[in-house]
């Protein structure tokens, strides 16, 4: 295992800026946010452009550990955004591409196949795909989750803890989801409202023993340092990307 470093922890940065601060952490790698509405780079503009925004990363000098896409057009221009991110994914020798699940309460058979769609798309290129757990939708539950995995051929999970410990499934053992788990991306998380990223140990995220249940999994890939920077933040961003970085170090 090694940590990454999202770069939605710089987001009121350019992105080769946010790319440079996270090389000057000394963060092995990044985990590329390719948001619809985000601040870096779009699903839209990787489409128009691929070897544009390739020869933007590789001029930035940090490899890429994960890419984090949302995208949130029509299906088929989402299908064709999501070709051209995992292009973009291959060129950038990325092993993971990870995508939101369909909200709570979508019809789930229906989630199944848009999710074996994209994920042939993802294998053509060479890279996996996995869905990410998220409280606001289908893999809000554990079971959901687990259950996406064993429907759809080639498909893992993108564990974010922080959702299962202020969704509606807190209390539920995360033990099934760890052998399908192929990315992860962390910050420390409080139970009460407005907790959802909090400073570093002031939290309740058992990083020691996340990292334990990782293991014994043979889990070896990226942990993704997931702080991310906000206008409204009572505490800057900054400090705390490096304080669980260390604090992961410490751990693996």
């Amino acid at each position: 295992m090694y940590v990454a470093c999202s770069t939605l922890g710089f987001a009121g940065r350019p992105l080769d800026e946010a790319l440079r601060s996270i090389r000057e952490m000394q963060f092995p790698k990044a985990d590329l946010a390719v948001h619809a509405d985000g601040p870096h780079v779009t699903p839209a503009e990787v489409a128009a452009d691929p070897g544009k925004v390739a020869q933007r990363l590789k001029a930035a000098g940090v490899p890429l550990a994960a890419v984090h896409a949302v995208i949130t057009t029509t299906r088929g221009e989402a299908v064709d955004q999501l070709r051209a991110v995992a292009r973009l994914a291959r060129v950038m020798t990325v092993p993971v591409l990870t995508v939101p699940a369909a909200p709570r309460g979508a019809d789930f058979d229906a989630e199944t196949r848009r999710l074996r769609d994209w994920a042939r798309v993802a294998e053509a290129e060479g890279v996996m795909l996995t869905v990410e757990t998220h409280s606001e939708t289908v893999t809000g539950d554990p079971a959901g989750a687990a259950e996406l995995c064993r429907r759809v051929p080639g498909l893992g999970l993108t564990l974010d803890p922080s959702h299962y410990l202020v969704g509606p499934h807190a209390a539920t053992d995360l033990e099934p989801l760890y052998p399908l788990v192929r990315h992860v991306r962390l910050r420390d998380t409080g139970p009460g409202p407005g907790q959802f990223q909090v400073r570093v140990g002031q939290g309740e995220i058992e990083f020691g023993r996340l990292l334990g249940h990782l293991d014994r999994c043979g889990y070896d890939r990226a942990l993704t340092v997931d702080i991310r920077e906000c206008p409204d933040d009572p505490f800057p961003a900054g400090p705390e990307v490096r304080k669980l970085k260390y604090l992961l170090e410490s751990l693996i």
